[in-house]
């Protein structure tokens, strides 16, 4: 499937107002090629945008009332921001949690009416949850001419999704989302949030596995695990786990109970690979790749116990083909996708026989495809 156009979203619009947008926005997906569980950890990690993103095609109203369609589900939601709430989950939920946040914070908003189309798998571990967020941000944004602020807006995101839809979740996600840059994969320090764009080696491609499988996040383990590491951070009185060297683990760790001791050594280990691998990928040693990625996977498996039998299993099938640098399970684990990095020039070969492979050793039906590294969270110009 190719990715979503600016026109396919305004024609869209155009179906169902009989009239064009005045604005069109995108927020991209992202894919995390290193550092997973990092980020509220106030540790390091190394995402890119994608080029698969959520659009919304808008015009600006005057009554502070949002009317969206979303082409995907076929609905049409209303709210008026000057008094919403929590209502049944579903995808207006992150439209609500977005002109939540904004409101709190201070901005006044004006109303919208647009239509909704997005091409980033939803659970798939690519961050649509940040999608839909940051394209709200950036639609109402525009409708109301306010001044785009990446980084802050990413903050209001975060505090979105932490707040309003109940997922602790770290700033990578946002972070990304709102500051990607085409060609480059992030380096994104979580505590000071300073980005280093990190540029692809030549040669170089991105796979995404979606191994059709999907997990929840909401009052899920993925909560649990944050509490396990805070409370690891806290036996080492410190703010992070991301203030804990490997020598003092070691030192310390035979006083903590099994499994905090495995989610703190991932945590521990896995923010010195992904600073390893943002060497790797500006050196062009594509030969690391491989190892740090192998060693990553294991770790989410075995210490902090996030992949899955489908996971394990794509990222096996991904690893058995010549043309793989490296692979590994990607995002919050429990089902979701993995990432591979693979020889540009033999990327339809790679797709082909993964998809073959994986399907033949699990029976379920994965989606791999290539992406390319995009900007962040934009108003799309001259569509």
């Amino acid at each position: 499937m190719m990715p979503i156009q600016p026109n396919d979203v305004a024609e869209q619009f155009t179906k169902r107002f009989g009239r064009g947008p005045q604005y069109v926005v995108r927020a991209p997906g992202r894919v995390n090629l290193i550092g997973d569980h990092t980020d509220y950890n106030d540790g390091f990690v190394l995402p890119m945008a994608i080029d698969r993103a959520i659009w919304i095609a808008l015009q600006p109203r005057d009554d502070r009332r949002i009317v969206l369609h979303s082409i995907e589900y076929d609905q049409t939601r209303e709210l008026h921001l000057d008094g919403f709430a929590k209502d049944t989950f579903e995808w207006i939920e992150y439209v609500k949690a977005m002109a939540w946040s904004m409101q709190r914070a201070g901005y006044l908003l004006t109303g919208f009416e647009g239509v909704l189309l997005g091409d980033v798998p939803l659970g798939a571990g690519l961050a649509s949850s940040a999608a839909m967020e940051l394209a709200t941000g950036r639609a109402l944004a525009a409708a109301g001419n306010l001044e785009w602020e990446p980084i802050p807006m990413a903050k209001l995101a975060q505090r979105a999704e932490k707040e309003w839809i109940g997922v602790n979740c770290g700033i990578m996600d946002q972070l990304v989302v709102a500051c990607g840059q085409a060609g480059h994969a992030a380096l994104i320090d979580c505590r000071s949030l300073a980005i280093q764009p990190v540029p692809f080696p030549p040669g170089v491609a991105v796979a995404v596995l979606d191994t059709g499988t999907r997990r929840g996040l909401v009052d899920s383990a993925y909560n649990e695990r944050r509490m396990q590491c805070e409370s690891v951070a806290d036996f080492f009185k410190v703010n992070a786990l991301r203030d804990v060297s490997i020598e003092l683990f070691q030192q310390l760790a035979h006083g903590l109970d099994d499994a905090s001791r495995c989610r703190a050594t991932h945590v521990i280990t896995e923010n010195e690979r992904t600073l390893q691998f943002a060497a790797a990928m500006e050196r062009c040693e594509t030969h690391a790749f491989r190892v740090l990625m192998e060693k990553s996977h294991n770790s989410l498996c075995d210490d902090f116990e996030v992949s899955s039998e489908a996971l394990d299993a794509i990222v096996a099938c991904a690893l058995s083909q010549e043309a793989c640098y490296g692979a590994r399970m990607t995002g919050p684990g429990f089902g979701g996708s993995a990432v591979a990095l693979i020889q540009a020039d033999k990327a339809e070969e790679f797709v082909e026989h993964t998809t073959t492979a994986y399907q033949e050793k699990t029976g379920n039906q994965p989606a791999v495809y290539v992406c390319h590294a995009s900007d962040g969270a934009d108003v799309v110009e001259g569509w």
